[in-house]
């Protein structure tokens, strides 16, 4: 019993490290830090992303990455799942309860 909370107590400690490659990196606001836990991205590669963001503005979509140089399509299939651009705020809500015509 004694092996068996101990091995738990370490796989829980690694719970950290393994739930940030879980989650999806912004790539319009990792800094290079943050764009290096993505699998497929080191320091040179983090650089000429945050550079491109700079000279080009936000990636649109994800598949915009492609564009960086050094990153190419074997990359990008790779990178596609650990990589997001964030979510647009949702529209507001019409007013008025319809849109049905007053006859």
């Amino acid at each position: 019993m004694r092996r068996f909370l101990c091995s738990l107590l370490f796989a829980l400690t690694l719970c950290p490290l393994g739930a940030m490659a879980l989650e999806p990196v912004n790539i319009n606001t990792a800094d290079s830090a943050a764009l290096q836990q993505i699998n497929g991205i080191g320091p040179s590669k983090a650089n000429a992303i945050i550079e491109y963001r700079k000279e080009h503005g936000p990636f649109a979509t994800v598949d915009d990455l492609i564009k960086v140089p050094g990153i190419g399509e074997k990359s990008m299939v790779q990178l596609k799942p650990q990589i997001t651009v964030g979510t647009a705020a949702p529209a507001p809500a019409a007013k008025g309860g319809g849109t049905k015509a007053k006859k």
